[in-house]
């Protein structure tokens, strides 16, 4: 067995079974807890996203971002190539019913990153006259045996910087340099300069400058992919009921859907559809809380109610749209593509050749978006293991990584992206669940004063 077998043997064990039950099961147990937060704080949230919504607002500094910059930094990370190959992969594995149990952990992931998003601002620390934060500091400050928690922080820091900061970014890379050589034939050297000279511009903005970017480029690239995916669900307009009673009815019996011959049964379908969810909205995952710890907020289950409403928008919104663009234009019926190869010929087949260039353009968004927030999030990790004067070196690194990752062929990277992303997991599932106390304790603090927080009474906390 080779290396990229052996990770992969790995990763199916990984991702398709452990952390997809503990994943899971941590929503349950958050919804639970919380009361069904995910409900309750949903209105809330969505009010606080876009009444704050401003493509041009305050600048961000070292005392943080505002609420939205923060939201909008989470998002361009959990919003990337896998909301274009996501649902297609879920699909042609699992059946159409997979995106029913999408929805369904996306629900409980829900809560999980409300938790995430709390222990962040409860955690935040000043290093190096900076505000910063994340899974590594709620870990190691929060975990009442200190070494233990001084070691998960530490191997928390470690694996986000080496599967998201590097690897990850070598593949969103890859992503875009595949996409325009195969739409506008484009060397991918040419492609990968001009990603990493536009990255470092943004890295070396600082925080700044990432909250100006992201707060303009994802509602521009949400927006214009929502609007393209409406028009063709629209175009194909009769295919919309069938394609809902697909999901529907493949969630519980594939069969009748897919037919026996292709062997999908609902383990199929619960197990990619889980998976696929989790993975594209990163709730419980330790990724966000990065950017959710640095926004500017009265109260920190703010942000949480806040950081609800970006799951939403990643899985309800973009991953069932790409869905819904697959089940309606018939690109089903082409056999042997999936992935993003799926999604692609679904827009070609509504849009024609246009319809190639516009996913280019869009992966080109999602997926420098992506490299904008996982850079971001790895940075807090620079700093929580070595301060403020690693940065400039890890920011030159991630570049150089950006262009390598454009030229070479990256299933074993992905791979390894994977495992090291998945083991990132473990540390934050352990401190998420220990420290539930502290989540309780904040959402029902906040229930006692918001009228005074909101009336901007003085509030001693």
């Amino acid at each position: 067995m080779d290396l990229l077998q052996l990770v992969k043997s790995i990763n199916d064990v990984l991702w398709n079974y452990v952390l997809l039950i503990l994943l899971l099961g941590t929503g349950i147990f958050f919804t639970c807890r919380l009361k069904f937060v995910q409900v309750r704080k949903f209105g809330e949230g969505f009010k606080r996203i876009f009444g704050g919504m401003n493509l041009k607002g305050k600048k961000a500094g070292s005392d943080g971002m505002s609420s939205f910059q923060a939201v909008a930094t989470a998002i361009a990370a959990q919003v990337g190539t896998g909301n274009l190959a996501g649902a297609a992969t879920a699909i042609t594995s699992g059946g159409p019913g997979a995106i029913f149990w999408m929805w369904l952990s996306a629900f409980f992931g829900m809560s999980t990153i409300y938790a995430e998003a709390i222990l962040a601002q409860v955690f935040r620390k000043k290093v190096d006259g900076e505000i910063t934060g994340g899974p590594a500091y709620y870990i190691s400050d929060g975990l009442k045996n200190k070494k233990l928690g001084k070691f998960l922080a530490g191997f928390f820091a470690i694996f986000c910087v080496i599967a998201l900061g590097f690897m990850g970014n070598a593949v969103q890379a890859n992503s875009i340099s595949d996409a325009f050589r195969n739409a506008f034939g484009m060397s991918p050297l040419i492609v990968g300069l001009i990603v990493a000279a536009l990255a470092g511009f943004v890295f070396f903005g600082g925080m700044g400058r990432i909250a100006s970017v992201t707060e303009k480029i994802v509602p521009i690239m949400a927006g214009f992919y929502i609007v393209a995916a409406i028009i063709i669900v629209a175009m194909n307009g009769s295919h919309i009921l069938p394609a809902l009673k697909s999901i529907f009815v493949g969630a519980f019996n594939p069969q009748a859907v897919m037919g026996g011959a292709l062997g999908v049964t609902i383990k199929h379908a619960v197990r990619y559809g889980v998976s696929r969810g989790l993975f594209s909205n990163e709730a419980g995952m330790g990724s966000t809380p990065h950017a959710h710890a640095v926004a500017k907020v009265k109260h920190p289950s703010q942000q949480g109610s806040v950081a609800i409403v970006s799951v939403f928008i990643d899985t309800f919104v973009i991953l069932t749209l790409t869905a819904l663009v697959i089940l309606t234009s018939g690109a089903l019926e082409t056999e042997g593509l999936k992935g993003i190869a799926l999604t692609q010929k679904a827009f070609e087949l509504t849009l024609g050749s246009f319809g190639q260039g516009f996913i280019a353009v869009c992966l080109l968004f999602f997926a420098f978006s992506t490299i904008i927030g996982w850079y971001f999030f790895g940075e807090a990790n620079i700093k929580y293991m070595f301060g403020k004067k690693a940065i400039n070196i890890y920011r030159v690194l991630v570049m150089i990584i950006v262009v390598i990752g454009s030229m070479m062929k990256v299933d074993l990277v992905w791979e390894l992206a994977d495992t090291f992303n998945g083991l990132m997991v473990f540390p934050n599932l352990i401190a998420l669940l220990a420290l539930n106390g502290i989540v309780v304790k904040k959402m029902n603090e906040y229930e006692e004063i918001k009228d005074m927080i909101n009336n901007d009474v003085d509030v001693n906390l």
